[in-house]
């Protein structure tokens, strides 16, 4: 009988014939033929292990075995269930169901980020051809990343797959890439800046339906905050989980601090948990994020009992993700296009789109036209004729907001860390993990790789990458005290990366969702895609694919009036 210590950021016990589907970490034995990452015998956990502010010494009393340890990742929850993802599977199955078109539509697409491969993609299954056009050389828009030369990647964003996600969740099932999400132990983890180097955890329990492991893991934390503000918090937020989505959108017009403010919940329960969660969801401040975004975040998080469950992507998104998907649309003879970077929107003389001008001078013409790039460059492109019209003066309202990505590889494992993503609850700092540890491709044992969100970055997003890094490791060295210093003294930085994006997902402040338009815009045959147009899940990966799964439906929707609409234009080329 093999005895297996099993070790956890929540828990350090010894147990007997652990089963192999359900530990996170075992010994060789058990876990041989697993995918999981191996720390054998690394230093992943240092020379004692940090348990819930505890240390447990490693020292092996007489007649035990040595201790050695493997990360496994856990396994995908039960999400396949839910109404959200039953309501997303069927969305995806109309496309593949629809009556097969018998003229098959040519829909040029502009952008292929995630709303551009996802409004590709679905038109395929419904039998049409997209032409997806990237101005860029690599896949993805925001979450695009690239190679360096020592083979490294880095990243435009650290991209986190929540078990709320229905329809990024069906998009892996259909491309039968689901073993490519790292799902890690059911928590949130903030670090204590009262508190330098230590952790403060919220942990949901898998036998407990939703809400209830959500209001358990808030009540079982007394770190973060005190029960008077539990009980104040959960009173102010009773409307919101009874009121559904309409009341969800109601409060559009208050910031997250005056929403607080209002319903008697303390300062402290800002500072304390919402101002880390407002950088993470649009990478502001809570006196400027609407209330609708965390409400909706919450809203999710509580009522599907895996809606908070995390998970990495096992590799660059690229390659991982995006390349799937245009597999997929080739398959179904769509075409993907990459260094195609449209210079205009030429009109006919009805103010139509006539076609797409390349950078290059080419042309490409079209039965209808996809816009799902940010918001940002649809402006700048964006028709004089069309500037006027409601649909598209109400985007100045819109601006994406800026954020940095920046990666430091160490020259050495560094000890006070997890296999998760860790909110950092720092000024300068949004949330980051350590990708050495968290993601398969980037796994090395020997040093660390930590991803970390800065933001707010308006104020730093025209600095040098040397000050952003420095400002960087002034917040890493209170993180990692025995660890890090600003000088350098103790861990050193190998290298490092700075991804700038000026222009980022829109900036979710109040009034915004009068402002965000449907998928089908009042201009025949033109469409748009996006996270900023309309969809329930606001900027978000998860708002990216549904807005395309939208204005692909959309599309479709319209066959036979852009089939009459082509025949029109053909008959009067014709008398001409």
């Amino acid at each position: 009988m093999s005895l297996c210590g099993s070790v956890s950021a929540l828990n350090f016990r010894w147990e007997k014939g652990i089963p192999k589907s359900t530990t996170r970490c075992c010994s060789p034995s058990s876990c041989e033929k697993s995918n999981g990452l191996a720390f054998w015998g690394s230093e992943f956990v240092g020379g004692s292990l940090k348990v819930s502010g505890r240390y447990v010494n490693r020292k092996l009393s007489k007649g035990t075995l040595q201790l050695k340890v493997v990360c496994v990742d856990y396994p995908r929850p039960q999400i396949d269930d839910t109404a959200n993802f039953l309501e997303a599977a069927t969305l995806s199955a109309s496309f593949r169901a629809s009556a097969r078109p018998s003229k098959p539509l040519k829909i040029v697409i502009a952008g292929a980020g995630l709303a551009g491969l996802s409004t590709a993609k679905y038109l395929a299954d419904a039998g049409h051809k997209p032409v997806l056009l990237e101005a860029r050389d690599v896949l993805g828009g925001k979450v695009a990343a690239w190679k360096d030369n020592d083979g490294d990647w880095y990243e435009t964003g650290l991209h986190i797959f929540f078990g709320a996600y229905p329809n990024v969740q069906n998009l892996f099932g259909e491309l039968g890439i689901n073993d490519r999400l790292q799902w890690k132990e059911h928590s949130m983890i903030f670090a204590m800046p009262n508190k330098p180097g230590e952790f403060s955890r919220f942990d949901f329990p898998d036998l407990l339906p939703a809400p209830i492991n959500g209001i358990w893991a808030i009540l079982r934390n007394n770190e973060m905050l005190t029960w008077p503000e539990k009980i104040k918090f959960a009173i102010g937020l009773l409307p919101a989980m009874l009121g559904g989505q309409s009341y969800v959108e109601a409060q559009d017009n208050l910031t997250v601090q005056e929403w607080m403010r209002s319903r008697g919940v303390p300062d402290r329960v800002t500072t304390e948990v919402f101002i880390a969660m407002s950088k993470a969801l649009n990478f502001i401040n809570p006196d400027e994020l609407s209330m609708q975004c965390i409400l909706i975040a919450l809203n999710r998080f509580l009522q599907e009992k895996h809606g908070s469950k995390m998970a990495f992507l096992d590799g660059n998104p690229p390659e991982r993700l995006c390349e799937p998907i245009v597999e997929h649309i080739q398959s179904l003879d769509g075409e993907v296009r990459l260094n195609s970077r449209i210079q205009k929107i030429e009109l006919n003389n009805d103010g139509t789109v006539k076609r797409f001008l390349l950078n290059d001078g080419s042309v490409i013409e079209g039965d209808a036209y996809v816009f799902a790039t940010p918001v940002d460059i649809l402006k700048l492109l964006l028709p004089n004729d069309w500037k006027e019209i409601p649909y598209f003066k109400k985007l100045d309202k819109l601006v994406g907001v800026p954020v940095i990505n920046v990666h430091i590889w160490f020259d050495r494992k560094l000890k006070n860390t997890y296999d998760h993503l860790l909110f950092s609850r720092s000024p300068l700092l949004s949330v980051y993990a350590d990708m050495s540890v968290t993601c398969k491709e980037y796994y090395d044992p020997n040093q660390s790789m930590l991803e970390l969100v800065f933001a707010p970055a308006e104020e730093w997003i025209s600095r040098s990458d040397s000050e952003i890094i420095d400002a960087t490791m002034m917040e890493l060295a209170k993180l990692f005290p025995d660890e890090i210093s600003a000088d350098q003294s103790k861990a050193k930085i190998m290298k490092y990366h700075v991804v700038k994006t000026p222009r980022s997902v829109y900036k979710t402040v109040p009034d915004c969702e009068p402002c965000r338009p449907l998928q089908r815009s009042p201009i025949e045959g033109f469409y748009l895609a996006g996270d900023y147009t309309k969809q329930k899940y606001l900027a978000s990966m998860e708002g990216a694919v549904l807005s395309g799964k939208f204005c692909a439906q959309a599309i479709v929707k319209d066959y036979e009036m852009l089939v009459a609409r082509d025949k029109r234009r053909v008959a009067e080329a014709g008398v001409r």
